[in-house]
């Protein structure tokens, strides 16, 4: 690592020996590798991007970075990516980490929904990488990310920011100007808002190229070498081959430390060439003209079949390539030295010779057998309308990809149908393809007008296949009512395979479910369960979930729970969808939560997320993030909860879907509610409320209405917040469920009421919610929640105190306790007994973060005369070890002791992304930047958190 610094800076000795000569042309950027190197070195990791025109010099920079690396003792690992390649998802990666995942399975054994496993090969990469860097520094570099796979892209994403921790550098490069480069364009400037650096190499500037002659010759060139070097356009690679050339062919000469020209043979220097390939023999010419149908990049066995030879055969053509510098070793395959050489080669070839050369070579891999992506850019870039073989090749290419890498699965699926003649029997299966892959990557939009337009001309059998599609997008889409429809007229066709109407029953009941027709669905609930044998085990666990809901909005909770238990052991044992299971666990921790059992609720969102996890079930796989966001704020840890949002919505963000996106804004606009910053709030709710065409998530409309309100009466428009609850306050069963789904909502409810002066809807509220308490004597929630809820709208002091000491949850004692405290007030003989449930309720609030509350109770105690200062209270301050909440400081320790993300997501049961986030958010409060710096710091301030409990 020294040398490379020394000639980043200029100061060491000229070499070119396993390096890029023109390294003085580029002393700045040399400069941050070298940094970055030492930073690796020191067990801190970054992410470097690199990009410009072709020939610039980005791979060369790689090349001495890797070297400077191996020097010193940092771990190497190089994937590029290209042409050839770019339909397969991660091809990058896995060159890079010698991680295999090229060959794809077939079929769908997870059922009849669109399958997208997409987090789950990311798992599969992303845990051996995090095992490696745990263990010691590496440099990663990823070349001509202009060719990268969507997968590869999102891949980029996820890691660099779960495994910033650790000291990995990565080294990403691209050429700009290429193609739609918008995707690219994301990853490129995400990373950089994350904290990424970011350079752009330009064409070699006057000075720089005089560093480069310089370098190259030996010497100080002269001003009319300098003329000759123009002939390079500032292009390093080409400067250094024509001047290589120009000193072998005796046009430039060496003498007391200058370069100078030979003026004899000058007239020559213009005719000079740096095209290696006309030092080659004709053979040899025609082999890379072969071999650049390849790729860049290509292995031989595939040349010599291509042409038809033995390797032993081409053996003499490769050595003479290879002498030349036209091509190198690359591990197992071979590849051009340069971008511009591989184009060259293939720029000679007329385009029908290309394309005939395409087709053999697709060809050629279809006969293998095995895996069709491999084949599918050259048949893209081969087949003609109506070629049936060709065609059938980009079909099995898309079935392959498309758990892994829908994007990729979707471009496939539409090019082939546009080759497609109008009555190739094969377009409706192959519209069915590109609307599961549509569907995957949440362009729902498109999947439904792919989905109607190939019905008219699909089999019975595809037909209803497309019609069970597009009812489940239907769903996804927030239009529940469209997908009921046509999920019932699918059930109501007698050609319908058994599966695929159990599925559309299924469809039915969940859409029910976010409808809220409970009793219409109760009816065919029960009709499905009465008569088991003529009905799936999917369509008993959709009776069971809407029955469960059903008893939950009745207050019949232990019947609740009964339905749920029932529809868990259909699911594990019988033949429903793997899907239906990690929905069945939600559930359930939706009625632990509203029934204050948080611990249980924990561990059903922990299960959820582990068959999620192993099943590959990537639609589902922000909701436990989510759903844990929802009981952090439910017990009052306000940045525990803060963290499962942000990492829930990453996850949906990277994903394309949308509605878990939109949740994530709703938590994140109760969260600031909670800790008084409106602003923010209001923000976060503007976005949430943006996104409308999102499906709701969570509870459905009541979840919205409640949210929206929350922030306005927050924002002081009280008359705003009892507007849009208006129809909670005079529906009784979305009363019910409101009161259900979160207790404490009945004395905010009642007090907004009163104070917009709408006594009715608070004598409706406290009603509801003793009903509620009567009819759930097993759970004392209901019962403080009333008696919060009748204390508010009879002024009844006994009440609010049973509250008070009756809620189990910090925060709702607190406010309990506000509410008996400002009644107090009012009777100058109660003033003593009211500062002191004012304080009670003060230093509640205090301790889950209600800094709003908190500042209103300061207030209230002021006009008594009772002055509480801020200074006094005991929250963290925003930096320092004392800033960490008691999670971060758990975490801080499990990873102070050596384990990596996974191991201490595992221990706390968390999921891996969460511990991430929590991570970030540390090493910006302790002003650190790696693992080590982390294990220092808990070291000196708190050596207990290195014990084993």
């Amino acid at each position: 690592m020294g040398d490379l610094s020394h000639r980043a800076q200029g100061t060491g000795p000229g070499s070119r020996d396993a390096s890029w000569p023109g390294w003085r042309g580029r002393a700045g950027e040399w400069k941050l590798v070298d940094d970055l190197l030492r930073a690796a070195g020191a067990g801190r990791g970054a992410v470097l991007l690199i990009e410009g025109r072709p020939g610039v010099g980005k791979s060369r920079m790689l090349d001495v970075a890797a070297a400077a690396a191996a020097r010193a003792g940092i771990e190497v690992a190089r994937g590029v990516a290209d042409e050839l390649t770019e339909l397969i998802p991660l091809a990058p990666l896995t060159s890079a980490l010698g991680e295999h995942c090229r060959t794809f399975r077939t079929g769908d054994p997870l059922g009849a929904f669109p399958v997208d496993q997409r987090m789950l090969m990311l798992e599969r990469l992303e845990e051996p990488l995090e095992q490696r860097v745990a263990k010691a520094p590496v440099l990663l570099t990823l070349d001509d990310l202009h060719w990268a796979d969507p997968m590869t892209l999102m891949a980029l994403r996820s890691m660099t920011r779960d495994l910033a921790s650790y000291p990995l550098i990565w080294m990403l490069t691209r050429t700009t100007d290429h193609g739609d480069a918008s995707r690219l364009d994301r990853l490129f400037d995400g990373l950089e808002r994350a904290g990424a650096a970011r350079i752009r190499l330009e064409r070699l500037d006057e000075r720089a190229v005089a560093h480069v002659v310089a370098d190259v010759l030996g010497a100080v060139p002269e001003p009319d070498v300098l003329d000759l070097a123009e002939l390079a356009d500032g292009n390093p690679f080409l400067l250094v081959d024509l001047l290589e050339r120009l000193r072998g062919e005796g046009v430039l000469e060496v003498a007391g430390g200058h370069a100078r020209t030979v003026p004899a043979r000058l007239p020559q220097a213009y005719a000079v060439t740096w095209e290696r390939l006309e030092r080659l023999s004709a053979p040899a010419q025609h082999m890379l003209r072969a071999a650049g149908v390849l790729g860049r990049s290509f292995s031989v066995r595939d040349l010599a079949e291509l042409l038809g030879e033995s390797t032993g055969g081409l053996l003499p053509l490769l050595e003479e390539a290879m002498t030349a510098g036209v091509i190198r070793s690359a591990g197992h395959e071979l590849t051009f030295r340069h971008d511009l050489l591989w184009q060259a080669v293939v720029g000679a070839l007329p385009a029908a010779v290309l394309r005939a050369l395409h087709q053999e070579a697709g060809e050629m891999l279809l006969r293998r057998g095995g895996s069709a992506v491999a084949a599918a850019t050259h048949l893209l870039h081969s087949a003609g309308r109506g070629e049936t073989s060709a065609l059938r090749g980009l079909d099995q290419a898309a079935r392959e990809v498309l758990r892994f890498s829908p994007q990729t699965a979707a471009d496939l699926a539409r090019r082939a149908l546009e080759l497609s003649d109008t009555a190739d029997a094969d377009w409706p299966g192959r519209a069915a393809t590109a609307v599961d892959a549509l569907t995957a990557i949440g362009r729902l939009s498109e999947a439904a007008a792919l989905a109607r337009a190939a019905l008219g001309r699909a089999s019975p059998a595809q037909e209803s296949r497309l019609r069970c599609a597009l009812a489940y997008i239907l769903l996804l889409s927030g239009r529940p009512a469209d997908a009921v429809s046509e999920a019932e007229g699918l059930v109501a066709r007698r050609d319908v395979s058994e599966a695929l109407r159990g599925v559309a029953e299924w469809t039915v009941f969940w859409g029910l479910i976010v409808l809220n027709r409970l009793d219409e669905g109760r009816r065919r609930a029960e009709a499905v369960l009465a008569d088991r044998e003529r009905h799936t085990d999917t369509a008993a666990v959709g009776a069971l979930l809407l029955l469960a809901r059903q008893a939950m909005v009745d207050g019949r909770t232990t019947d609740s729970f009964d339905h749920l238990h029932e529809a868990l052991r259909i699911a594990n044992t019988g033949t429903a969808e793997a899907v239906q299971g990690p929905y069945v666990r939600l559930m359930i921790s939706l009625n632990c939560r509203a029934m204050r059992q948080f611990e249980a609720a924990d561990v059903a969102v922990r299960t959820a997320e582990e068959e999620i996890e192993a099943l590959g079930l990537t639609v589902l796989a922000p909701q436990p993030a989510l759903f844990r966001s929802c009981l952090r704020l439910a017990t009052g840890r306000l940045d525990d909860a803060l963290a499962e949002a942000q990492a829930g919505m990453t996850i949906a963000e990277e994903l394309g879907t949308p509605g878990f996106v939109r949740a994530g804004w709703s938590m994140l606009a109760l969260i600031a509610v909670r800790r008084g910053d409106i602003d923010a709030a209001a923000r976060h709710l503007e976005k949430y409320l943006s996104q409308r065409d999102a499906p709701a998530m969570l509870f459905g409309s009541v979840w919205e209405r409640w949210v929206e309100a929350v922030v306005a009466q927050a924002r002081g428009d009280l008359g705003r917040a009892v507007e849009v609850l208006t129809p909670t306050y005079l529906d009784a069963e979305n009363l019910h469920w409101a009161l259900i789904t979160g207790p404490f909502t009945a004395a905010c409810l009642t007090r907004l009421a009163l104070a917009t002066a709408h006594r009715p809807y608070a004598r409706a509220v406290a009603g509801m919610a003793e009903r509620l308490a009567g009819d759930n004597p097993d759970f004392p929630d209901f019962a403080a929640a009333a008696a919060h809820a009748r204390g508010i709208l009879d002024k009844d002091t006994a009440a609010l105190a049973r509250a008070a000491e009756g809620h189990p949850q910090p925060w709702e004692r607190a406010s309990a306790a506000e509410d008996l405290g400002a009644l107090l007030s009012a009777a100058p003989a109660t003033r003593d007994q009211a500062v002191e449930s004012l304080d009670r309720a003060l230093d509640g609030y205090r301790g889950v973060g209600a800094l709003r509350d908190a500042a209103r109770v300061r207030a209230r105690l002021r006009v008594l005369g009772v002055r509480r200062r801020h200074w006094a209270q005991p929250h963290r301050p925003p930096y320092g070890w004392d800033s960490l909440t008691d999670t971060e400081r758990a975490v801080a320790g499990l990873i102070a002791r050596g384990m990596t993300n996974r191991q201490a997501a595992a221990r706390m049961f968390l999921s891996p992304h969460t511990v991430s986030t929590h991570l970030r958010r540390m090493f910006a409060k302790l002003g650190i930047a790696s693992r080590v710096e982390l294990a220092r710091v808990v070291t000196e301030h708190c050596p207990s958190l290195l014990q084993d409990p």
